[in-house]
């Protein structure tokens, strides 16, 4: 997903300009191609379709040449991420009905990476054996109010396991009292799941 404004970073990122387009490590790959490299022991290049504006074609094309047009797919209007998401996936699906499909946004900083492709590869594993929707969480280090929790079931020993709730940008309280849990974790915003699942759930 890269067809956010990234208003948040003003006036680091512009609405003309936005972060997932700028090399903000300084090291000669920007948001969005660090995002289609860390993709890249996971799925073919041939693989990974663009969900951005039209906008930003021109910017998406410059910094991934190697994209082929069917590959870069232009939302009609910004509909926010879950319009975004049901038209990537629905565009998939007409190509291949049974994908497995990783969702994540351009703008994310992964350091972690290996651990990051461990973790999407067993999701992918779950996804393809099962009729289930994949979320990844990260495990909190301090009760930050910027970030959506997850409620996990915490009995359950598989590296899977199942959502009890979602609870979006708590109070610091409540975000304390989450951490002290230890069966809550930050929500990434990267998901997986097949297109026939999520086909189904919309």
């Amino acid at each position: 997903m890269a067809g956010g404004v990234g208003t948040r970073f003003w006036p680091f990122s512009r609405q003309t300009y936005p972060k997932q387009f700028h090399d903000v490590l300084g090291i000669g790959r920007t948001m969005l191609q660090m995002t289609f490299d860390r993709l890249a022991d996971i799925c073919p290049p041939e693989n990974v379709y663009i969900v951005t504006s039209q906008e930003y074609y021109a910017l998406t094309k410059q910094q991934l040449p190697q994209l082929s047009d069917h590959q870069i797919l232009l939302e009609p209007s910004r509909r926010n991420t879950a319009p975004c998401i049901g038209y990537a996936c629905y565009k998939i699906a007409a190509r291949d009905p049974e994908a497995n499909i990783i969702v994540t946004p351009a703008d994310h900083l992964i350091l972690k990476e290996k651990e990051f492709t461990d973790r999407v590869k067993v999701a992918l594993q779950a996804t393809a054996e099962s009729d289930i929707l994949v979320t990844l969480g990260i495990t909190p280090t301090r009760p930050d109010t910027g970030y959506g929790y997850i409620q996990f079931d915490g009995l359950a020993e598989k590296e899977v396991k199942r959502v009890k709730t979602f609870t979006e940008k708590p109070h610091l309280e409540l975000a304390q009292a989450f951490l002290e849990s230890g069966d809550y974790v930050w929500n990434a915003g990267i998901f997986v799941w097949n297109a026939r699942s999520i086909r189904k759930a919309f």
